[in-house]
């Protein structure tokens, strides 16, 4: 019982993750920070369900439907809906209404719903349709690249395709990135060394902030009483 959930990396320029859930028994849960942006398709006792859910600034509590199966497509950092600009869904998200199991409505078009085998052939159908872009400056600046653009041009276009600043977005990464290593068992000081937090308590905050868990409670608790949501490897 509780929230059980699945998935796999992806090795798309658009798409980061591909995921699948079950909730069973379990109504609420921790949703960790996160800079990417997700469409989700779940269904329900009330029935079939599709939305845009936006990246997270911080950690939240969140409503988990009863007894619903999801699908869902993370996309990958800078890779945007134009018509649903990143700042519109950082902390939110938009319902897309009358989906069915078979198709839903995306910026003026019906689109058949994927599944966890075509995600990626299903965002390149979005892309060669103009409906999602990719600013590959975003992925540049993340890798400790110098886009040929000035700091403050960088600055603004990192900020219109995700929604954060640069320095927000590695600070939501790291943290993520810590939550994984120490959910596998390691020490919370190889931890600090390995992703660079000045010390113990610089890591304790950033989990605070964008996790929601102590470093022994992800080390120590693989099943807590209230689940989180995806976390992955990037």
């Amino acid at each position: 019982m509780g929230l059980e959930i699945e998935g796999r990396p992806s090795d798309s320029p658009y798409v980061s993750y591909v995921w699948r859930s079950r909730s069973e028994g379990v109504d609420r849960m921790t949703a960790v920070a996160t800079t990417g942006w997700d469409l989700v398709f779940w269904e329900a006792r009330d029935g079939f369900h599709a939305a845009v859910a936006g990246p997270e600034s911080r950690v939240s509590t969140a409503a988990v439907p009863e007894e619903a199966r999801f699908f869902g497509i993370t996309f990958a950092l800078g890779t945007v809906l134009p018509h649903l600009p990143a700042p519109r869904l950082l902390d939110s998200g938009v319902d897309i209404p009358d989906a069915t199991r078979r198709r839903f409505w995306l910026h003026g078009s019906h689109w058949p719903v994927p599944g966890p085998d075509d995600a990626e052939a299903f965002a390149d159908r979005l892309v060669r349709a103009g409906v999602l872009v990719r600013d590959p400056l975003v992925a540049e600046v993340m890798r400790g690249g110098t886009p040929d653009v000035s700091p403050r041009t960088a600055q603004r276009r990192f900020r219109s395709a995700t929604g954060f600043t640069h320095g927000a977005a590695r600070q939501i990464e790291r943290a993520r990135h810590a939550a994984v290593l120490l959910r596998e068992g390691a020490a919370a000081a190889d931890v600090v060394h390995r992703l660079g937090y000045y010390d113990e308590p610089h890591l304790a905050r950033a989990l605070t902030r964008f996790i929601g868990r102590t470093a022994g409670q992800l080390r120590d608790d693989p099943r807590p009483a209230r689940p989180l949501s995806l976390l992955y490897k990037t």
